[in-house]
């Protein structure tokens, strides 16, 4: 199974991040960008058939490295 995992800033945490986005963007002609939230993207292949299992092993994989769930948000799909 293929995974993707997407790691996002918690809406209610500043993203000083974004924000030099934005402010680049601005200084290149982009004025229309009114925000920029910077996250993470990954794919991961798994050994298993299994969808229920690798649903509950992506979470702990979340929750225990890949996200850190204090300031930021996680989401995953799952391909056969």
């Amino acid at each position: 199974m293929k995974a993707k995992v997407y790691v996002t800033i918690k809406q209610n945490v500043l993203d000083p991040q974004g924000n030099a986005v934005q402010g680049a963007l601005h200084t290149l002609g982009f004025n229309e960008v009114s925000k920029v939230r910077i996250g993470k993207y990954m794919e991961l292949d798994l050994d298993t058939n299994d969808r229920a299992q690798a649903e509950e092993k992506l979470k702990v994989m979340c929750e225990k490295l890949l996200a850190n769930t204090v300031v930021e948000d996680y989401r995953f799909e799952l391909e056969d």
